[in-house]
């Protein structure tokens, strides 16, 4: 455990090791940089399409993604950049796809909301609000038919949980005791629709009771509380003791794609969330505890951007798809 200058140690200071640690803040960094280097090259217009940035949700991404094993798996959304980079993704390929290349993750065909990593365990992002949830219960369904031993995490928005597919499959992994973790990432729209008018709870964590999992809601912006909340729930799904529904409140800084204006949302109230910066915020528990310098953390940074010039850069320099080869992995019934 790194050595500490406060008694009362969070619970990534004390449960995770210094390389975790900073590792967790590069993929913090990794993926707000990301996503600042996606939005760059769309207004260059060397991105086509529309992307769903999550910048200010770090956090959440990393936090929930620090309990699983390298062969765990996740179900991911439209915001799903940083699902893929916290689940240990190559930003070049993740480039290459954005920017319609042979060698992106899907060969170029999907771009930002179906960029799937099936080797790290990412199962897929999805452009259908709630799609991936019942995708992560077949999966954790699949892992306890087979025991595998494998645990799944679903990530979906606040929109999600008030469609029908959250709820038959909250329903469905209770009754079967299956090994998946419900994430919430509230960041308080779907779309230009606030929580408060579209929910009829107070915390979307309280929906747990109804399907007999334990539910619990954190700040999204805070590491340690995300790691901790999605820890316990990890490690009662390996258990054999069934699923759980944690609620990270978080907060986009960006609009809800890139045509989103933001009319709905005040300027103090974006100020406000971006005062509560998630890297900055881990970044000084990191320096309290003694596990980083401003030095270490300003180099990382550095670190960092380089990286993701050279994904550029080699996205850049990327083939494109052949158009002779344009129906190349569409599978189709030709039967008469």
């Amino acid at each position: 455990m790194p050595k500490t200058k406060n008694a009362n140690i969070p619970f990534a200071i004390a449960r995770y090791s210094r390389d975790q640690l900073v590792e967790a803040l590069r993929r913090m960094f990794l993926i707000r940089k990301f996503e600042e280097g996606a939005e760059d090259s769309y207004m260059r217009g060397l991105i086509h399409g529309t992307m769903h940035l999550s910048i200010g949700q770090e956090a959440s991404a990393v936090g929930s993604c620090m309990p699983l094993l390298p062969d765990d798996q996740i179900t991911s959304t439209h915001r799903g950049h940083g699902h893929c980079i916290a689940k240990d993704a190559d930003i070049s390929k993740m480039f290459a796809e954005f920017f319609g290349k042979e060698t992106g993750y899907c060969k170029g065909r999907g771009g930002s909301m179906h960029i799937a990593d099936v080797e790290k365990g990412n199962l897929g992002a999805n452009g259908i609000v709630g799609g991936g949830i019942p995708i992560a219960v077949g999966a954790a369904l699949t892992a306890k038919t087979l025991k595998t031993g494998k645990i799944v995490i679903c990530f979906f928005g606040d929109g999600a949980n008030n469609e029908g597919a959250f709820h038959e499959a909250l329903n469905m992994a209770s009754v079967w005791k299956l090994p998946v973790v419900f994430v919430c990432e509230n960041n308080k729209y779907g779309m230009s629709t606030s929580t408060e008018r579209s929910t009829s709870v107070e915390n979307i964590a309280d929906r747990a009771v109804a399907y007999s999992m334990p539910g619990k809601t954190v700040d999204g912006n805070d590491f340690s509380a995300v790691c901790e909340a999605v820890n316990e729930a990890v490690e009662r799904a390996r258990a054999g003791q069934g699923p759980s529904l944690v609620e990270n409140v978080t907060y986009r800084w960006r609009g809800h794609s890139k045509s989103d204006r933001n009319r709905y949302r005040t300027k103090e109230e974006i100020s406000e969330w971006m005062s509560r910066d998630p890297i900055k915020r881990y970044a000084a528990v990191l320096e309290e505890h003694g596990v980083m310098t401003a030095a270490d953390i300003e180099a990382l940074e550095g670190d960092v951007d380089r990286e993701i010039e050279a994904a550029i850069d080699y996205a850049k320099s990327c083939p494109d798809p052949s158009p002779l080869e344009v129906t190349r992995d569409v599978y189709t019934d030709m039967a008469q």
